[in-house]
């Protein structure tokens, strides 16, 4: 993974860069740069994606965009979760470069050059900006911890084992196998 040194970066200067690959992120004015995430991640993504846009297709309440797609947040944070959520009564924040502003849902997949700002700093700015919900995937573990983010960004509403299924108030009448989410 790879940092940036120097004075911290904006939105602005973000902007500037040429469209990846490779796919970075801003993160607290640093430019954080990854590898691209193993097979079982983005399978692990394509399964949720195609759950929820099929839900979605007979239940349009939002739209959902999986990575790369850019969340602006502030100034200094501009991240490329692996799946978010914008409600219809908020689809306004919706651009052609992604988001201006907290989604209602961020699905964050573990990988290990991520976790320790997914599960950290990315999960603090969600919180602050008014992300209201978030999903934080673990593969290894295949488990899933979900935060309700408008009520605690330290402690998880729930974590969920792969017998369990998950559900969402963003999204209302879906629940999902969390056997499905880790089918390979």
């Amino acid at each position: 993974m790879l940092k940036t040194a120097s004075r911290p970066l904006t939105v602005h200067d973000y902007r500037e860069l040429p469209e990846g690959p490779p796919y970075s992120q801003l993160i607290e004015g640093d430019l954080i740069m990854s590898p691209s995430p193993d097979l079982f991640h983005q399978d692990i993504l394509l399964n949720l994606a195609r759950i929820i846009g099929n839900y979605l297709e007979k239940n349009p309440v939002g739209k959902v965009a999986i990575a790369p797609s850019d969340v602006h947040l502030t100034d200094l944070n501009v991240y490329q979760p692996d799946l978010y959520f914008v409600s219809n009564s908020r689809k306004s924040i919706l651009s052609a470069q992604g988001a201006e502003g907290a989604p209602d849902l961020v699905v964050e997949i573990l990988s290990p050059k991520t976790a320790r700002f997914d599960k950290g700093v990315k999960r603090e700015v969600y919180a602050r900006t008014g992300v209201k919900e978030l999903c934080i995937i673990d593969p290894t573990l295949r488990e899933i911890q979900l935060y309700h983010l408008t009520e605690s960004a330290d402690v998880p509403a729930a974590t969920l084992g792969e017998e369990k299924e998950i559900e969402s108030a963003l999204l209302p009448g879906l629940r999902i196998s969390l056997k499905e989410i880790f089918r390979q």
